[in-house]
């Protein structure tokens, strides 16, 4: 397997294959480690419950063959059965010891320790056959006994088996004692293996995690860093993991698309700013040439009152003194001379007054606009019916808004219907900041085609002879309406009359 190959593992691979590795080679350790400690306690279990036991039985067996001999020399010496006591005891006590013993070293025993069972079984039968009884039957019959170096030697040779059996017990002990000690340095020897597998996967754990994640991090959050400081032309890349390494693709991705719309936005940027810069140019030319037009208005209308004045006082003054004097044609010429000199008079007073509005102001009050219309009504007594109710409280210029008044109220009445009472209704409803005020009448009406040409400045509708006016008055209103920051236009829904809504802002909230 080549190292390039094992660049391609991701991290979590590289992981699992590690505590894999790891935690075969633990249980290993477990499994010896199971076994040592079995081991371990079968040594144990032969110390604590085999040859302990068993140099026990076989002190008390020794004991017990004292007192078969001590039996048969006190019955030898006093002739009385009472003396055998011991013996009997002691033969009893061989028995059980023996057995005992046997049982004992029947499983994970010596093989010495049951031939020295069977060496003392031969020794003890022969010092009882060849000592004890011939001493029981000489006593019975009064005649000699043993002879003492026989019984001695004969009894000698048992206790020297006896003393080799409890040799024999001692080495099995010993041999228990040294497995045991052995399979303990094995636990230890294990312990420190697993100690040292777990400190040898933390250690690579630990190499992994700095190698493949704390470095390629702290590289990648320095190019990010860099980016963000402003250096978007540099490529983003990671040597870590293979996750790392995606990341960092990733946010290089990221990066690419992130410069390429700032090059995008930088470029629209410069286009606003040159479009807002040319607007600036446009609307500071515009607006001197509004101040020029405003000038120019006010200047025309009024330089111009003073000659037509002299027009029209002079021709109202051959048409009062030479009227009938001439001839009929003259007298019409006087009198288109005076009607045209007037309509003029009329019309820079129109002109005067519109090019007055937005520049001579009187500063947005509250204006309760019921008051206003108030007013306006008591100026039209007996003209029409005006009816209004519950009007609001606006912010704006009260002389203006009573000229919006008395401009769409005039013309309900001079566009009413013959032989028709002219009814004017003016009601009002909150739009968010705005009031939304409707003046509607059951006069004439417009047609639709006209709706955008009625707030034209000097735009009519209908001929002179039908109907007075220079055709400025809706002009005005509009401009007053806009002036405050409202709108105003025309219903074309209503079956009858016109309908006219515009909006006016509400007072500001109080703090």
């Amino acid at each position: 397997m080549t190292w390039l190959h094992l660049r391609t593992w991701t991290l979590r691979r590289r992981v699992a294959v590690l505590f894999t590795v790891a935690g075969l080679m633990l249980t290993g350790i477990g499994v010896l480690a199971a076994v040592a400690t079995a081991d371990s306690n079968r040594n144990l279990d032969v110390i604590l419950e085999k040859t302990g036991p068993m140099r026990v039985a076989g002190q008390q067996l020794y004991a017990a063959y004292l007192d078969q001999e001590t039996g048969v020399r006190g019955y030898a010496l006093s002739r009385s059965p009472n003396n055998l006591e011991p013996y009997e005891r002691g033969v009893a006590d061989e028995q059980r010891l023996l057995k005992q013993i046997e049982t004992l070293n029947a499983t994970g025993g010596l093989a010495a320790i049951d031939q020295d069972l069977s060496t003392v079984r031969t020794r003890a039968l022969e010092w009882r056959t060849s000592v004890a009884e011939p001493v029981f039957a000489a006593t019975a019959s009064g005649a000699g006994g043993v002879d003492e170096a026989v019984g001695t030697a004969r009894f000698d040779t048992l206790r020297a088996s006896v003393d080799q059996l409890q040799l024999d017990i001692l080495v099995l002990r010993n041999q228990a004692a040294d497995d045991a000690r052995r399979t303990g340095a094995v636990l230890v020897a294990l312990e420190i293996a697993a100690a040292v597998i777990v400190v040898v996967v933390g250690g690579l754990m630990l190499l992994l995690i700095n190698r493949l994640i704390t470095r390629p991090v702290v590289d990648l959050a320095m190019q990010v860093r860099s980016v963000a400081g402003g250096d978007y032309g540099r490529e983003i890349l990671s040597s870590g993991s293979p996750e790392l390494r995606s990341l960092a693709g990733d946010v290089d991705g990221m990066r690419r698309r992130i410069a390429t719309e700032l090059t995008e936005v930088t470029e629209a940027r410069e286009q606003v700013v040159a479009a807002k810069e040319e607007l600036e140019l446009k609307a500071a030319e515009l607006a001197r040439s509004n101040r020029d037009l405003e000038q120019f208005a006010y200047v025309a209308s009024h330089d111009l009152q003073e000659p037509l004045r002299k027009v029209a006082s002079f021709c109202q003054l051959l048409q009062r003194r030479y009227a009938g004097q001439i001839d009929d044609r003259a007298d019409q010429y006087i009198a288109f001379a005076v009607d045209g000199a007037q309509r003029m008079q009329r019309l820079i007073t129109d002109l005067l007054a519109f090019s007055r509005i937005g520049r001579l102001t009187t500063g947005f009050v509250n204006v309760d606009l019921g008051r206003t219309l108030a007013v306006v009504a008591q100026q039209r007594d007996g003209e029409a019916d005006i009816r209004w109710s519950g009007l609001p409280t606006v912010h704006g210029e009260e002389p203006l808004l009573t000229t919006v008044f008395v401009n769409l109220i005039g013309n309900s009445l001079k566009f009413r219907r013959p032989d028709v009472p002219p009814v004017v209704t003016v009601t009002a409803d909150r739009d968010g900041d705005m009031w939304r005020v409707n003046v509607r009448d059951n006069g004439i009406g417009i047609e639709a085609e006209f709706a955008d040409k009625v707030f034209v400045i000097f735009q009519r509708l209908h001929p002179r002879e039908a109907y007075e006016g220079t055709g400025i008055g809706l002009a005005i209103v509009k401009k007053i309406i806009e002036y405050h920051g409202g709108q105003i236009w025309l219903d074309l829904e209503v079956e009858e009359g016109t309908s006219v809504w515009f909006t006016l802002p509400a007072p500001p909230a109080e703090p």
